[in-house]
């Protein structure tokens, strides 16, 4: 063999040598960086684990049972609100949407309406909600956070005007029975949270539809430039979490056996955005995904349940999410600059 050719030859391992251990490097240091990502929640997960062991009647089968089923409704709305994060967006409106089909769907029902045309009306209401959310940041531009805002007072103001802040009972036992059944001791919501969660994941991580909203979120011109309808994977974020808000609406009605205006509260949005944050869900958009939202959500909800069996105010209680929430924010920033 030729000198020369043979110098090519080591030229040309020491080329895939260097090029695989470049993409090991960025491999571990992706995995690294989901590890740390991920450290706000393993940390609030261990603390949660400590109070449980400290408060009596916590770690108990029915209590356990009973904070997944409460937390069924806003693990839908935050699978919602994740899809809206990653794409750089922001939405405040989803529990207010929520509230508002729930109403007009029991409103319907309690009327004598059928209950599976009840459920599709509450989802309607919502859907037809996010994309009126959706085709303003989308196509008119304008900013997400006065959208929202907006969205969620007049929700909000049409629930408390239909309802003269009074519940709205009645619901069809048929309704609340197929809704709120159990298979063995496992709540039937719980057990559909945890399939679309497997599912909404798996599409996210694996459907183009899913790595085009990835990369709207981490660099929007530069997703633009390769091709990427930027406008359209906004605008079906806003479409998406108007979905899930209908899908919580269902639940949260059939939970409490009513419709309320109370449904819609300023807390909830705070449990919402909160949920998806602590799992690890950036507001910065481009990183998360639907499960660490999910198990924000349950999270959030053990906060809550503690604080109650602590006896602890609800005052108290949301300034401790708050809390919580500014913390997370904060890492993501230091974490963001390094």
């Amino acid at each position: 063999m030729k000198p020369s050719t043979r110098s090519s030859l080591e030229e040309k391992t020491k080329g895939r040598t260097v090029v695989q251990e470049q993409k090991q490097l960025l491999i571990r240091r992706l995995k690294s960086d989901q590890i740390i990502r991920y450290i706000p929640l393993i940390l609030f997960a261990i603390v949660i684990i400590i109070l449980g062991l400290i408060v009596p009647h916590f770690l108990t089968i029915r209590n356990s049972i009973n904070v997944l089923r409460q937390a069924s409704a806003l693990g839908f709305m935050a699978i919602g609100i994740t899809a809206v994060l990653i794409g750089g967006g922001i939405d405040l409106s989803i529990p207010s949407l929520m509230a508002l089909g729930g109403i007009l769907g029991t409103m319907y029902m309690r009327g004598g309406g059928n209950p599976i045309l009840g459920g599709l009306i509450m989802i309607a209401v919502c859907i037809f909600g996010g994309m009126i959310n959706g085709y303003a940041v989308a196509y008119l531009k304008m900013i997400p956070f006065i959208v929202t805002l907006s969205m969620m007072y007049i929700a909000m103001g049409a629930s408390v005007w239909l309802t003269r802040e009074v519940s709205v009972a009645g619901l069809p036992s048929a309704f609340i029975d197929t809704i709120m059944g159990n298979i063995w001791i496992i709540p039937l919501p719980v057990i559909f949270l945890f399939i679309v969660t497997a599912v909404v994941t798996f599409l996210m991580r694996n459907n183009l539809y899913g790595r085009w909203l990835y990369a709207v979120g981490s660099n929007p011109e530069t997703a633009r430039s390769l091709g990427v309808p930027k406008d359209r994977i906004i605008f079906g974020t806003y479409v998406f979490s108007g979905f899930f808000a209908g899908l919580a609406a269902i639940i949260t009605t059939a939970r409490l056996v009513s419709a309320s205006s109370r449904m819609g509260a300023e807390g909830v949005v705070l449990n919402v955005i909160a949920s998806a944050v602590v799992g690890g869900v950036s507001i910065y958009g481009g990183v998360g995904s639907p499960l660490g939202a999910v198990i924000g959500a349950v999270l959030i909800t053990l906060i809550g349940n503690i604080m109650n069996l602590m006896r602890v105010t609800y005052y108290m209680t949301l300034v401790t999410k708050g809390c919580v929430l500014i913390a997370v924010i904060a890492f993501d920033s230091l974490y963001r600059r390094r």
